[in-house]
């Protein structure tokens, strides 16, 4: 064979084996394709019959058009309490509001909140309770407080003995993993563990990496049950069907959550208080964008940045729609030609941003001008030693 068929084959093997390795574009997938842990009832009310059960639930806890506990009231489980995250149990408090205990007006049921100063259940809380269920739609991002309320309710349970069922649901945003792994120093409610902004699994599979690397901060490990889903894969971008929280009212801004949730740590508004939260960002003062938008007060954004006041920037509707044609990374771009836009005339990074972003590095990166690129190859490394983490836990394909 000549030198030159030896190169050309050479070169047509090397080709193959890139188009091989790159990671295929993520599927956008309905609800309705996916049997969630929740909806498999045979497999887990034999591990809650003829016991006490508190339930960690919201309003995308649903099965069908049901709420679970409306579903396991009618399967005459013994329901003791309902455990309720950030934004409540019905789901329409503002991020971050303060939220006390009360009771469900639909069917009488205790209501504590664990969020505020009372993140982790304490033994009066769990008190005449045998079993608890964890019902909670996550949208995979350290920053989104769900995870840490897995953790102290894990964490709590774990002392008292109490065995802990996750029924798993999809994570929205799993095709990929990325960002800045969090530092201890900034370790917060809006971020608890040494995990990436993306970290790539199911709600479910967090519980396990939790419990599994005792990252439970009394070094117990929680009795947990995992029920798996049916019908799922880590390539989709499930049309959730119910919003997860008040201000991610579909798929587009769930898709945008990851990268346009670091502006909360900025000047910048990302649409709160708007029909399109998550999906815009914007400044009175940001002079390169091509889209307005005034917030004002709605459910669940009653206290918006920049409310009534005009703000100017980017519609990103047409990004998301065209996610499959998108790097699956998150897009810092659109944060550093703020920064660089606004910081001539504005203190643009509040100090949330570092708890955000789980370090103070990429603050500073981008005030010393560094590449979105340069930016990138600082997290090589910390991501390589998550993903030998994460890959022991996950439990779809």
């Amino acid at each position: 064979m000549s030198v030159n068929r030896t190169i050309l084959f050479t070169t047509i093997f090397l080709f193959i084996l890139q188009a091989c390795a790159q990671k295929e574009a993520p599927q956008l997938a309905e609800y309705s394709e996916i049997i969630a842990g929740d909806q498999r009832l045979n497999e887990y009310l034999p591990l809650i019959n003829d016991k006490k059960v508190g339930i960690v639930a919201n309003q995308s806890s649903v099965i069908g058009n049901t709420h679970i506990v409306d579903t396991l009231l009618h399967s005459n489980v013994h329901i003791v309490k309902i455990f309720s995250p950030e934004h409540s149990f019905r789901g329409n408090q503002d991020a971050g509001t303060l939220i006390g205990g009360s009771t469900d007006s639909v069917t009488g049921i205790r209501i504590i909140s664990l969020y505020g100063k009372h993140k982790k259940p304490n033994q009066e809380d769990l008190e005449g309770t045998d079993v608890v269920l964890f019902d909670l739609q996550d949208a995979g991002v350290r920053f989104y407080t769900y995870v840490s309320t897995l953790t102290y309710v894990m964490e709590a349970c774990a002392e008292h003995g109490i065995p802990v069922i996750v029924l798993d649901r999809p994570n929205p945003n799993s095709f990929y993993v990325d960002g800045p792994l969090l530092e201890e120093e900034f370790s917060s409610f809006v971020g608890m563990h040494k995990v990436p902004i993306v970290y790539g699994m199911t709600i479910g599979e967090y519980a396990l990496m939790v419990n599994g690397e005792g990252w439970l901060r009394t070094k117990q490990e929680c009795k947990l049950t995992v029920i798996k889903m049916r019908n799922y894969n880590r390539n989709m971008i499930v049309k959730l069907p119910v919003k997860p929280s008040p201000n991610l009212p579909d798929w587009q801004a769930v898709y945008l959550y990851p990268s346009l949730c670091l502006f909360e740590g900025t000047v910048m508004s990302v649409g709160r208080g708007t029909d399109l939260p998550f999906q815009i960002y914007g400044h009175p003062d940001f002079t390169a964008g091509n889209f307005a938008f005034t917030p004002k007060p709605l459910p669940g954004a009653t206290n918006s940045k920049y409310e009534g006041v005009t703000c100017y920037g980017q519609n990103l509707i047409t990004y998301a729609d065209n996610f499959a044609g998108n790097p699956p990374l998150l897009n810092l771009t659109w944060l550093i030609e703020s920064y660089k836009s606004l910081s001539p005339n504005h203190e643009f990074f509040t100090t949330y941003f570092d708890k955000l972003a789980g370090t103070d590095k990429l603050r500073k990166q981008i005030i010393n001008g560094l590449t979105e690129e340069d930016i990138r190859k600082s997290w090589e490394s910390g991501l390589k030693t998550f993903e030998n983490i994460r890959q022991k836990y996950l439990i779809y394909e």
